[in-house]
């Protein structure tokens, strides 16, 4: 069986025992967050029951975490820069079996959140990632061309038939502990596929929606920001 059609037998199944079962007691959402005030409350009420959010502030200026605590999520506060260091400080925070990350910025709808959920509380993959579909403006085209390459790289080097390395994710806290991953800045996301695949684990996807985020991208919206990125992914390829 491929891995995508593990990823669809997965979602039919977890779906089909969450029905069942009704929502897991509690699953940790990490929402790395730098200056996102404005999408904080949008995000957090549309959180399904279950899903405890933590917060990690990583250096915000605009009152975000003061805000997200008022709201009632967990806050983190993350002082060393970075979005692999930002993801980290929540993974040690957080205490589920199942543990998730998404963007806190408007662009991903916490309401898909139980169908990336789902074929890991089934046991059906050990790592499931959101396949975005976006919405017309919301994914830049240089960013949807260097994400394609970078799935072609893990087909042809791992095996992975993934449309995409979306950074709405879902796994098992344990296992994520066990990968030791040391990127700290972008690469992150990408070092995460890269030693799952490499310590065997089931990977799929399923399917959410993307939107144009609210507020301009510290990543993709600048120069710099692109540059590092593809630096920091080019390291954790190498």
């Amino acid at each position: 069986m491929t891995h995508s059609e593990l990823a669809e037998e997965g979602l039919r199944t977890g779906v089909a025992a969450l029905a069942v079962q009704g929502p897991p007691d509690r699953v940790n959402v990490v929402l790395p967050v730098l200056d996102e005030i404005a999408a904080i409350p949008w995000v957090l009420e549309r959180l399904p029951p279950g899903y405890r959010p933590i917060v990690v502030d990583n250096g915000s200026t605009d009152g975000s975490g003061d805000r997200a605590r008022e709201l009632g999520a967990d806050v983190v506060v993350e002082p060393q820069r970075g979005f692999g260091a930002a993801c980290q400080a929540g993974l040690r925070a957080a205490t589920a079996d199942v543990v998730c990350f998404m963007d806190c910025d408007g662009s991903l709808d916490p309401a898909d959140l139980p169908a990336v959920v789902a074929p890991v509380l089934a046991w059906m993959l050990d790592l499931c990632l959101g396949a975005r579909r976006a919405a017309p403006g919301a994914w830049p085209r240089h960013t949807r061309a260097a994400n394609h390459f970078l799935a072609g790289v893990l087909r042809y080097r791992h095996g992975l038939r993934l449309r995409d390395l979306g950074p709405m994710r879902a796994a098992r806290r344990e296992a994520l502990t066990g990968l030791g991953l040391r990127d700290r800045r972008f690469g992150w996301p990408l070092e995460m596929v890269v030693r799952a695949a490499e310590d065997g684990w089931r990977i799929g996807e399923a399917p959410v929606s993307y939107a144009p985020r609210i507020g301009r991208s510290k990543v993709t919206g600048t120069l710099r920001g692109t540059v590092r990125a593809v630096r920091d992914m080019a390291e954790v390829l190498r």
